[in-house]
């Protein structure tokens, strides 16, 4: 269980991340590290138009705590500088591990631990091809991308850690009622889910008939839970990783 002074004490804010489309700040709450995400920042989306970013985050990380992968650093709503907003613990990834990554076409890299995804052009019209590494972790992080219908998995929203586990940051656009999966992890579709991935989806199953379901009715719509128990059934009565849909971009934009 995390502090309980992450919960009360002051947050304080230590800089800016300027990349991000919506405003996002690093801060410190007694000397411990955060994200925090005002939703006076959040920016409207006509694709997203209800309900707000940050719950979304925070619904995202209750979704991977009752999977028990650890996917989502901890997550949670409170007041802060600019009002309430979406704080979560703040990660120190491995400059020098990445789960996906662009190399040029012609290396062999699918069969080598890694898994093949696309192949298009960069800017100076070089093929080249977008790749993941093949680890149960990121495994467990597409499947939780296909529970919550993430539309934006981009691959610096995955963060490598330097013991080999993989966090998933940046859940605002999750949970839609619509079809809007956009991910680059797609090495694995039509792979037979482990024992453990149907596990997981069981796990969320039973918690929205109990106390997930009653904790996402404060954060999400209706329709937003229910599709998410309507897609968790699909994906353990097809007992696979799916396929694309052809109505949607299959991965988002950019890709980093």
């Amino acid at each position: 269980m995390p502090a309980p002074h992450l919960l009360t004490a002051e947050l304080t804010l230590t800089g800016r991340i300027a990349t991000a489309s919506n405003a996002t700040f690093l801060g410190s709450i007694g000397g411990t590290s955060v994200v925090y995400k005002p939703i006076a920042g959040e920016k409207p989306l006509w694709d997203f138009p209800d309900g707000f970013l940050a719950h979304r985050e925070v619904a995202a990380y209750l979704v991977s705590e009752v999977l028990g992968w650890n996917v989502v650093p901890f997550t949670w709503l409170r007041d802060g500088p600019l009002g309430e907003g979406m704080v979560q613990l703040w990660q120190e990834s491995d400059p020098d591990q990445a789960a996906v990554d662009l190399v040029a076409a012609d290396d062999d890299v699918p069969g080598n631990g890694w898994k093949h995804v696309l192949e298009g052009q960069d800017g100076s019209g070089r093929r080249v091809a977008l790749v993941h590494e093949d680890t149960p972790a990121l495994r467990r992080m597409a499947v939780f991308d296909v529970v919550v219908n993430n539309a934006d998995r981009k691959g610096d929203h995955i963060l490598a850690m330097a013991d080999g586990h993989r966090h998933g940051v940046d859940h605002g656009l999750t949970f839609h009622q619509d079809y809007k999966l956009r991910t680059v992890l797609w090495g694995w579709l039509g792979e037979t889910l482990t024992a453990e991935e149907r596990d997981g989806i069981d796990r969320i199953i039973e918690g929205l008939r109990g106390e997930l379901g009653r904790s996402l009715d404060n954060l999400l719509s209706a329709e937003e839970v229910a599709s998410l128990g309507a897609r968790c059934a699909r994906l353990r009565s097809a007992g696979r990783f799916p396929a694309p849909r052809a109505e949607m971009p299959a991965v988002p934009w950019p890709l980093f």
